[in-house]
């Protein structure tokens, strides 16, 4: 499995659709540096709520008799 096939595994992410149009991506970069990571939207504009994916999941407790643990 490549990393592409795990992200939309894993987190449900196609890198080969757009998420907003649905239309075909081309990669030109991976940038993995977390200074530029940071810097990039900043220089176009965009703030780190910006977008669909900027949202955090609500927390949840911990699972209740499921395993036993709680029963």
């Amino acid at each position: 499995m490549n990393w592409a096939q795990r992200l939309k595994r894993v987190f449900g992410i196609d890198i080969h659709a757009c998420e907003f149009d649905g239309g075909a991506v081309k990669i030109i970069a991976s940038i993995e540096e977390p200074e530029l990571i940071e810097a990039i939207p900043a220089h176009v504009g965009l703030n780190r709520t910006d977008g669909p994916r900027s949202h955090t999941p609500a927390a949840r407790g911990p699972p209740e008799g499921e395993f036993g643990f709680f029963d």
